[in-house]
């Protein structure tokens, strides 16, 4: 089984799912692919609004925050609500766009962690740089590479692709038998791991 995690820096539900993410498929014997994308390109494609929190009632953005601090507290996550949000994580993407597929993990984690839990600006060329070196990655290549017209092409790619499988938002995950199976389960919220655990079981509902 093949499963497919779809997610952004920009979302505190992507760090959260990104936590157990690797468990997840480690119990289920998958095959793991990271694919990060941009969040806000995939919203204006869908027409959501760029920041969904804002735009709901009052009652349900408590809800939705409390709900976002109680998930962080039961995965024992180190959570910081950062003090610049949104943050514009093009930089951050392009980057891990470069990196060979099995250095993506530990700088997503590193990116992530940075923001979600050390409030740090990845939008920075400095903090970007540092957080790549300090993982013996070459911050300074992979920086002056996020304006390679092939790499902006490569996002945009892993954008459309995101929303060609009908992505709606950031954590989401594929749940595929191969790489090429075009019926798989597609789910939203990493609060979605117990579904998730038995479509990699074989599980299948009527619905799909």
């Amino acid at each position: 089984m093949h499963l497919t995690f779809f997610y952004d820096y920009s979302s505190p539900f992507a760090y959260l799912g990104s936590l157990g993410v690797e468990a997840l498929a480690r119990e289920h014997d998958a095959e793991l692919h990271w694919h990060p994308f941009l969040l806000g390109a995939l919203f204006k494609a869908i027409g959501t609004p760029m920041v969904p929190v804002a735009a709901m009632a009052p009652a349900k953005a408590d809800l939705y925050k409390k709900d976002m601090l109680r998930w962080a507290a039961h995965r024992e996550a180190d959570f910081t609500f950062p003090s610049r949000f949104p943050m514009n994580t093009v930089k951050a993407l392009r980057m891990t766009l470069q990196v060979e597929p099995s250095d993506v993990p530990r700088l997503s984690h590193a990116l992530f962690r940075a923001y979600w839990s050390q409030d740090q600006d990845i939008n920075d060329d400095a903090v970007l740089k540092g957080i790549a070196d300090d993982l013996d990655l070459d911050g300074g290549a992979l920086l002056a590479g996020t304006q390679n017209p092939e790499v902006k092409d490569r996002l945009r790619a892993h954008t459309d692709a995101a929303v060609a499988a009908g992505v709606p938002g950031a954590p989401s995950f594929l749940v595929r038998r191969s790489p090429d199976d075009s019926d798989g389960m597609l789910f939203w919220g990493q609060d979605r791991f117990e579904l998730i655990g038995r479509a990699l079981g074989g599980w299948r509902p009527d619905c799909g």
